[in-house]
């Protein structure tokens, strides 16, 4: 038997088994303790949920991220909504910092399914409300959700379409710009973003800093595979900081790093929100040219700071918290594109 947990907030956040540690810094922020679930697994995986206590008419907040066995922190996530709303609550958020089969949001090849519209569909059917998520992979998977009203709000612009589901991307870019001005000299910074896809991204920080940013143009040979990499921009003597929103193998970053320091620079550094690192990412991050992986704590990232001495994190438990106590009170969230709460 594994214990979830709720929040009270004058109602209820639920945290799923997924990533615990996140629910308990949520909970901190926002002053409130954590009241109990059960969630239970039969000998052939199948997942059991107890809510432990009423939600009849109550705002209820339930995280779950897409991180270790996804198909089945996926599946809890969905039961616990469908008890919630059998359970009459009044509304029903998800909040999830990395949503489950962000990659996989266009039909790339032929037969090839876009996984990421299913899991919104599932996410829906089971009668959740609004959806709290940070740095999607794919800006479109917004418009797979289909119900009452979604409301965007994105660092680029802020948007409200009478659609149904309350969508509300957060991105994690304030606290990397915190992070780069606090342990950096701005200076001799040059943001460097390690596929042409990212690089919106590296110049929106790159503008808001005042500094120079690169790119590198990236062929694969297949998924997670690079062949070949190639720099534009000037980085020499600079303090290369590269920036994405996942790190899967890492292969990517590493290549990355290896180009920069051939070309020169002082010394590499990559800022990521979701730390993935599967596989031999760890091993090929301790052996890379980079000074530091930094990453935020959408995901578990304990046992890879165990492993890996360059391994550091930023806590983002702190905006989630923020947004979830302004959601719940009606409150504007478009500062916290801008500035980390305090």
């Amino acid at each position: 038997m594994t214990k979830g947990y709720f929040i009270y907030l004058v109602n209820f956040f639920y945290a799923g088994t997924s990533h615990p540690e996140l629910a308990e810094i949520i909970a901190r922020r926002i002053g409130l303790p954590l009241s109990k679930a059960e969630i239970t697994r039969s000998g052939i995986g199948e997942t059991s949920v107890r809510i432990a206590e009423s939600v009849r008419e109550d705002d209820v907040y339930i995280i779950n991220t897409g991180c270790g066995a996804v198909n089945t922190a996926l599946m809890e996530l969905c039961i616990m909504i469908h008890a919630c709303k059998i359970a009459s609550a009044k509304r029903i958020t998800a909040v999830i910092p990395l949503f489950p089969y962000s990659r996989q949001d266009k039909k790339d090849k032929s037969r090839a399914p876009i996984t990421a519209k299913l899991v919104a569909n599932m996410i829906q059917r089971a009668g959740c409300d609004h959806v709290i998520t940070m740095d999607l992979h794919a800006s479109q998977i917004q418009g797979f959700f289909d119900v009452p009203r979604m409301y965007h709000l994105s660092r680029y612009k802020r948007s409200d379409i009478y659609l149904g589901c309350f969508f509300l991307k957060l991105y994690a870019e304030p606290s990397a710009i915190l992070y780069i001005r606090t342990h950096f000299n701005v200076d001799d910074v040059v943001i460097v973003s390690p596929d042409a896809g990212g690089a919106k991204r590296a110049t929106s920080i790159a503008d808001r800093l005042g500094v120079d940013f690169a790119l590198f143009h990236k062929e694969r040979k297949k998924a997670n595979e690079v062949s070949r990499m190639v720099l534009v921009g000037h980085v020499r003597d600079k303090i290369a900081i590269l920036v994405d929103d996942m790190a899967d193998t890492c292969g990517t970053l590493c290549l990355a790093a290896q180009h920069l320091s051939e070309a020169g620079v002082s010394k590499v550094y990559a800022i990521v929100t979701h730390g993935i690192l599967s596989g031999n990412a760890l091993k090929s991050v301790e052996e890379s040219a980079l000074e530091k992986l930094i990453v935020t704590n959408t995901l578990p990232q304990t046992a890879n700071q165990a492993a890996c001495s360059k391994i550091e994190v930023i806590d983002i438990g702190v905006v989630l918290g923020e947004v979830i106590r302004r959601s719940h009170y009606g409150e504007s969230v478009s500062k916290l594109f801008h500035e980390v709460p305090y």
